[in-house]
């Protein structure tokens, strides 16, 4: 089945060549000469053209959005705000009013090579000040100040002088973060020193493609967070990663305020199976095993991928700023094996639980971990070939194996393809609509599950997180309004409801007549919206749970919302489908039986400590400069998880008796051996949801994922609900 999203593509790419190629032979071709200038200047000016023409507002760029291009340039290269003077802000300020004509008439870049130079400088002198500070005082931390991390709305330095006070306190927060991890004076002195003068060394290095880039890139952000420019480097990364095996950590990496961010952790990869790392954690520096640390900050993405990627086998450490505001101020250091990333790690597999009922009785129920909606169209990878295929296989097995009712894990799946989420929501339900997609020019799209076979037709609870994105809300969106299943986790999923297609400007510039002495990349547009059944957006409000469970990534800062310049929620004309009302009948004491249990749980009240923690470290947005304080408060953390986690291990001979089905047992008779609970590390017990389960492992499993232990006691309620009688049937019915 060819999905709606790649014909709406496919369309749209198509149009974007035919207009502009009318364009040049309309006699308005632009230089052909074999400068890079001119090439720079071509690429300026198709880009803005192809932005101007894909997107949803269908808005040219005007002085409006000129002003925004230009705060997001001086934001792309000083997100801190501790660069840039505010005089030079303000110089800067007067091309607010010609820059929209410049770009559209000529393709003029050169803003964008004046205020790097800028920056250059400002950089500099950042390095001297540090580096002589270093060498001169001695930094000491027995006060009661704070240093704010929190920059991004900050003011900027009103001089060198109040430039060098800012600095100076970087430096501290800085030499302190170093000092708490036990290093001696002397072997800090020459990390930061290495530091910031490899960083002044890198930005140096710079060409004027890499300096375009992030201009053009600064220019696409303005119209939305999903569109970009790719570099041909970074389109280059991008095919590597999208292969069916590669070299690496197994993170999907972007760049944002001159941080590389990890956007995506691949199942299966060293980076997920080590438990040490979540999406939204900054990637500040990173270094081959036994050699010293290259500071990425600043660094274009492409520069960045090419350190962090590298042979099977080879050791690399990352230095990370974690995503929860209190580990910003502390970052930590861990070393990863590269390895190779496979279909297969990435492929669907489930469980099977037998759950004690306290009357001396089990309750035997299924757990399916889906981590994206893949497919490999290609059919290289036999047994593989779809989302679809593997989980009706699954469900095959648990079905044959008298499961009570199903657990979809869905809380690490980003999305993936259309087809496989139309497709696999079908397992579930009868033929109907699954999701409606609305393109630039407003017409819309319905993708339809035309099957009306349901192969499975029991319990469903269907866990998410503010990971949970795009393909993956889809399905759970159609299913809740189906009212198929109780959606169980964060508040909401990520709230991604956009399509993107990726334009390659060679082919445009050539039948266009427009000349390039280098590969011009390419352009990743925003085509086209989501929305569910019902008619309402997934996009910035994704779908809500109907049972909310503690979280400590349930925090706005995940969410598509945080984005600068997201589209709006927005809503269309419902479809007709089959309302099943499964859960709104039994949802009510649900909710009251998991609240009790919330309450009383001693996981859940550890969990809701650390939510308390990153909430107040979320308000604050700043850290102690004190070390005594610091190391106080580093000391009870420490305290908290090792009695946490000495209870975990005290139950684990407690946990339910669980089988591991894998696509390689699931058509085998009967079950294999029970897997060996293994007890809870500190890794594991640091990241929600990395749990038990979810390294794919057949020999053993973790038994901290409290999220998924009360995923499956809300599924034992729904069971015990629907064996008795109902406040109110069933019904079934059409309509939103």
């Amino acid at each position: 089945m060819k999905s709606s999203a790649r014909i709406v593509a496919s369309v749209a790419a198509a149009g974007l060549v035919l207009a502009l190629v009318g364009m040049s032979r309309a006699g308005q071709p632009l230089s052909a000469s074999s400068d890079a200038r001119a090439t720079d200047a071509n690429v300026a000016r198709l880009t803005t053209e192809l932005l101007g023409r894909s997107q949803f507002a269908h808005h040219p760029l005007d002085t409006e959005l000129a002003g925004r291009l230009l705060d997001r340039y001086l934001e792309a290269l000083d997100g801190t705000r501790s660069l840039f003077l505010q005089s030079d802000v303000d110089e800067f300020a007067a091309y607010r009013a010609t820059l929209a004509k410049a770009i559209v008439a000529v393709g003029d870049t050169t803003v964008a090579r004046t205020i790097f130079t800028r920056y250059l400088q400002r950089l500099g002198e950042q390095v001297a000040f540090v580096t002589d500070l270093l060498k001169t005082e001695k930094i000491v931390f027995v006060g009661h100040d704070s240093y704010s991390f929190d920059r991004e709305n900050a003011p900027r330095p009103v001089s060198v002088a109040a430039a060098h006070e800012l600095w100076r306190e970087q430096l501290r927060a800085e030499y302190l973060e170093e000092k708490l991890a036990d290093k001696p004076p002397e072997q800090i002195v020459r990390t930061l020193t290495r530091r910031h003068e490899q960083q002044l060394r890198t930005v140096k290095s710079l060409g004027g493609e890499e300096v375009l880039e992030t201009y053009l890139d600064a220019l696409a952000h303005v119209y939305d967070p999903h569109s970009d420019y790719l570099g041909h480097q970074e389109l280059e990364s991008l095919s590597i990663a999208m292969n069916l095996s590669l070299f690496g950590i197994g993170a999907a990496l972007e760049a944002e305020d001159g941080f590389v961010k990890i956007k995506e952790l691949l199942p299966g990869g060293p980076a997920a199976r080590s438990g040490l790392l979540q999406p939204g954690d900054r990637i500040l520096a990173v270094a081959q095993a036994g050699k010293d640390p290259i500071d990425i900050v600043n660094m274009p993405l492409s520069r960045a991928v090419e350190l962090i990627r590298g042979p099977k086998g080879t050791r690399v450490v990352l230095t990370i700023a974690a995503s929860g505001a209190a580990e910003r101020a502390l970052p930590k250091t861990i070393t990863l094996v590269r390895d190779e990333i496979k279909l297969a790690d990435q492929a669907a597999k489930a469980r099977i639980v037998d759950l004690p009922t306290g009357q001396g009785t089990t309750l035997r129920l299924g757990v399916i971990d889906l981590p994206s909606f893949y497919a490999d169209m290609s059919g290289r990878v036999a047994g593989h070939r779809s989302a679809t295929e593997d989980v009706a296989r699954l469900l095959v097995k648990l079905k044959a194996e008298n499961v009570r009712g199903l657990v979809m894990d869905l809380r690490r799946n980003g999305g993936g393809s259309l087809g496989e989420a139309i497709s696999l929501t079908g397992l579930f339900i009868r033929k109907g609509p699954v999701v409606q997609t609305r393109d630039a020019s407003g017409k819309i799209e319905v993708g339809v599950d035309e099957d009306d076979k349901v192969l499975y037709d029991g319990p469903l609870i269907l866990v998410t997180s503010r990971f949970s994105a795009s393909a993956t809300e889809i399905m759970v969106g159609a299913l809740q309004d189906y009212g198929r299943g109780v959606v169980v986790g964060d508040s909401s999923t990520f709230g991604k409801g956009t399509v993107q297609s990726i334009v390659s400007l060679a082919p445009i510039m050539d039948r266009a007549g427009l000349a390039h002495t280098y590969d011009p990349g390419a352009l990743k547009v925003t085509i086209s919206k989501f929305y569910r059944p019902s008619g309402a957006s997934t996009q910035l409000r994704g779908v809500a749970s109907d049972i909310v469970l503690p979280s400590t990534t349930d925090f706005a800062d995940v969410s598509e919302s945080k984005l600068k310049d997201p589209l709006p929620w927005d809503v269309v004309p419902a479809k007709a489908y089959e309302r099943l009302n499964r859960v709104q009948p039994y949802l009510a004491r649900l909710r009251e039986s998991s609240g009790r249990r919330v309450k009383t749980d001693k996981d859940f009240a550890y969990l809701e400590g650390e939510v308390d923690r990153l909430a107040k470290n979320l308000a604050s947005k700043s850290v102690s400069l004190n070390e005594t304080e610091r190391r106080r408060e580093l000391a009870t953390v420490k305290a908290r998880k090792a009695e946490h986690e000495a209870e975990l291990r005290a139950r684990a001979a407690k946990a339910p008796v669980a089988y591991a089905i894998t696509l390689e047992n699931v058509d085998a008779p009967g079950l294999p051996p029970p897997v060996t609970v293994k007890p809870p590390t500190p890794a594991s017990a640091a990241h929600a949801p990395e749990g038990r389960g979810h390294d794919g492992a057949n020999d053993g499993a973790s038994n901290d994922d409290v999220t998924l232990d009360e995923s499956e006691r809300i599924l034992a309620d729904y069971i015990g609900q629907l064996g008795a009688p109902a406040a109110a049937k069933p019904a079934h019915g059409a309509g939103p």
